[in-house]
């Protein structure tokens, strides 16, 4: 018998409940775990509401956690008990004291790296690794575009493509956030409660235009980012933190200069074992080399982790922020 929040109904951070579960012993190919650190994310979110439907309720949220190997199942043969371990994407349950998981979805954790670390940054560094390798090949003399730059993905995104060469233009909601994501990157942070970010991007770049835009807003910042591309530049929408985009006009690509759209996910990227491996191997390579910082904002107890779901979608966090059971 353990502790963990699930939901029974989709709703407001009020049907989060801390309650007692009960694990059995892990089958073939599951490990069991104990948690130390729980990523928060806005994706917990969109689960929590219904925007992103789960399978069936009642279920335990989370899609990032660090722990320890307490047992294995049949046929496991990557880990050991006391493994550190971390993961980042499907099946949801990071929630929780304890939980089991397939074995598959597993990452070894370097001793460099404390759990508080790993939870914070796996699903958010995998998903920089793949928006600056995968959606858009970030490279030397670039200029990117980070709506959000002051955020748990944002800070990584700044930061790894300010190592790669690329000049970066971050969006923010305050001076505050503005000299975080300064800090952490970004070397044009635009402060949209003073400026129009269309109208200082084309001011940064000459009326160019940028190579690629990482748009986690979703509805009120999507035309203005298209708008901020150069012709043939890459718009990528991995998130609605605001609000959903409605449907798109696929015209509007090719009268604003032949533009690419694409909507990805961590979970298509990192579905091959070889590729999650691939993914948090790069990930923890920038993380030692400190090229990247992981910086945990706040923290929460797990059983709080209402209050850390208003304050999420409230604005009132940045950088990343983990639960701690």
């Amino acid at each position: 018998m353990g502790k963990a929040v699930q939901i029974h109904i989709t709703g407001s951070p009020e049907v989060l409940q801390w309650e007692d579960i009960e694990l059995h012993e892990p089958g073939p190919g599951e490990v069991h775990i104990r948690h130390e650190a729980i990523g928060l994310n806005f994706i917990d979110v969109y689960h929590r509401t219904g925007l992103y439907p789960l399978p069936g309720l009642p279920v335990v949220l989370g899609m990032e956690g660090a722990g320890t190997v307490m047992s294995l199942g049949e046929k496991v043969t990557e880990f050991q008990k006391g493994d550190r371990v971390a993961y980042a994407g499907i099946p949801p349950g990071a929630y929780a004291e304890e939980r089991l998981i397939p074995a598959h979805r597993l990452i070894k954790l370097p001793e460099a790296i404390s759990f508080q670390q790993a939870a914070a940054m796996m699903l958010q560094g995998m998903t920089a690794r793949y928006l600056l390798f995968g959606c858009y090949p970030v490279k030397a003399g670039d200029i990117i575009l980070v709506q959000a730059a002051a955020g748990g993905v944002g800070t990584i995104v700044c930061q790894w493509a300010r190592h790669l060469g690329a000049t970066v233009i971050g969006t923010v909601g305050s001076e505050e956030k503005a000299a975080l994501a300064r800090a952490h990157g970004c070397d044009y942070p635009i402060n949209y409660s003073d400026d129009d970010f269309e109208v200082r991007v084309r001011e940064i770049t000459d009326n160019q235009g940028v190579n690629a835009v990482y748009d986690s807003v979703g509805e009120p910042t999507f035309a203005k980012s298209l708008n901020c591309l150069k012709p043939l530049g890459t718009m990528v929408s991995f998130g609605q933190a605001a609000a959903p985009v409605p449907p798109v006009d696929i015209g509007l690509l090719a009268a604003k200069g032949s533009l690419f759209l694409t909507r990805p996910s961590l979970m298509t990227y990192t579905e091959k074992r070889e590729d999650l491996l691939a993914h948090a191997a790069d990930l923890f390579k920038v993380v030692e080399s400190g090229a990247v910082k992981i910086e945990i904002r706040q923290t929460y107890a797990l059983k709080d982790a209402a209050q850390a779901h208003r304050d999420l979608e409230a604005r009132k966090t940045s950088g990343s922020t983990v639960l701690i059971p």
